[in-house]
């Protein structure tokens, strides 16, 4: 079975994205620093965190931006996205369960190019918003 393609006379404004979630678990706090080299006592040291005044350790705020990038790219395509940009809103806490939402905002051609854009926003299971931002991707017409 091939990956399925979107083209971008399927696309809508309006449309969403499947949804993809993750509980967030200390396990990928650990995995992400060691893969990404940001050993941050923050996203790891329980102690060290609590000192700080933190309630416990947090999410990498590039490991949600990464969760929230892969949903996108499994809907338009891996080598589609040409903008992508976010803001971190608010941290992400181990158990929490993140998922995403993609929204068709616009459509649009520039230079011979079919362009898609996309509000984007990551969320905890109570609604809070931990990533918001935009991206955009340029899609094949149907052939």
């Amino acid at each position: 079975m091939g990956e399925r393609k979107l083209h971008f006379d399927e696309v809508a404004v309006g449309d969403e994205a499947p949804v993809l979630s993750h509980k967030l678990t200390r396990t990928d706090l650990v995995k992400y620093a060691g893969a990404s080299g940001d050993f941050n006592p923050m996203h790891h040291d329980e102690v060290l965190a609590k000192a700080a005044g933190q309630p416990s350790v947090f999410g990498h705020g590039m490991f949600s931006m990464g969760l929230l990038g892969s949903a996108l790219t499994d809907y338009v395509g891996v080598g589609n996205v040409t903008r992508y940009q976010v803001r971190f809103a608010r941290q992400t806490w181990p158990d929490e369960v993140l998922s995403s939402r993609i929204v068709v905002t616009g459509k649009r051609e520039e230079a011979g190019k079919k362009l898609v854009d996309f509000a984007v926003t990551l969320s905890n299971g109570e609604g809070e918003t931990k990533v918001v931002g935009e991206a955009t991707a340029e899609l094949p017409e149907k052939s």
